[in-house]
């Protein structure tokens, strides 16, 4: 590996103890943009990151998760662990709770400990602790969840491995025609018939709201552009609220009758105000365009 492409590429091993979180910081590592390999056996580390290397910029940021369900593999984690630190930069992510806590939520989806055998699930959980000791005892960050539920994890994660400038909540405006249905994956939706229809006005029936000339025309009616300025704001708290609650993808749907003229011009508009606001990156489609 070149030093260039040692110094881009960031490689994250996630372990830890079992029902401490960690299919939860794959998922939200996954949504930040990390390539996410779970139940990975350590022997599999070096291949791995051969190939981000060879992938270079289409693959910099390379997590793995690594536990006690390889079995017998796991036992050279560590020794693995630190022949790849000769080489490149690498950072080992424990995920750690109180016996209390993990007691609770192995109960909670009644599965067995993957060291229970059998004995009891404290035994188990006992035989985990033990073997995790030296690779805790050596890990970057070490992340006690017991007190955090899987929204708050998964924010503690979006605070610590977030690339700079990465959007906090990625949002689709998407206009629609209400005679061809509303959307049903939209988070939020908003009806524009209110507005005066320019289907009705023959020289701008056969153009659509990306014309400047529908779109002036939708923009200036009375209460139209008031309606989008105060729907912008409405939502301001709302594309906050998502990015705390580590929603990463949002859809507003904005409907008029056929979703040619309108909702086309409404949404254009909206998008504008909308990508104001932090953390916020905004795409606009326009589902039922051209279907008349």
């Amino acid at each position: 590996m070149t030093l260039e492409t040692a110094q881009q590429q960031e490689v994250l091993i996630v372990t830890g103890m079992s029902g401490a979180g960690r299919s939860t910081v794959a998922n939200a590592l996954e949504d930040l943009g990390w390539y996410v390999v779970d139940n990975l056996p350590p022997q599999m580390l070096r291949p791995l990151v051969d190939l981000a290397e060879h992938a270079g910029s289409t693959l910099p940021r390379l997590a793995a998760v690594v536990d006690v369900r390889g079995r017998d593999f796991f036992s050279d984690l560590q020794e693995i662990i630190q022949a790849l630190r000769s080489g490149i930069q690498v950072r080992v992510v424990f995920l750690e709770a109180t016996d209390a806590a993990l007691v609770r939520r192995f109960e909670q989806v009644r599965r067995p400990h993957p060291l229970q055998g059998n004995g009891t699930l404290l035994d188990g959980i006992g035989a985990e602790r033990a073997r995790m000791t030296a690779i805790r005892e050596s890990s970057d960050i070490i992340i006690d969840t017991s007190d955090l539920n899987v929204h708050q994890l998964a924010t503690a994660v979006a605070d610590r491995f977030s690339a700079v400038g990465t959007a906090g909540v990625q949002v689709t405006i998407m206009s629609f025609g209400f005679k061809y249905g509303a959307p049903s994956d939209a988070d939020a939706m908003a009806d524009c018939r209110f507005i005066p229809n320019p289907f009705w006005i023959p020289e701008l029936r056969d153009k659509t709201g990306l014309d400047a000339e529908v779109s002036d025309y939708v923009l200036a009616q009375e209460g139209a552009e008031d309606f989008i300025e105060n729907y912008a704001k409405a939502l301001s708290p709302v594309l906050a609220g998502y990015q705390r609650e580590n929603k990463r993808h949002a859809t507003i749907a904005i409907g008029c009758t056929g979703g040619k003229h309108r909702s086309v011009a409404v949404a254009r508009r909206l998008a504008e105000l909308i990508s104001t606001n932090p953390g916020v990156v905004v795409s606009v489609k326009h589902r039922d365009l051209g279907r008349e």
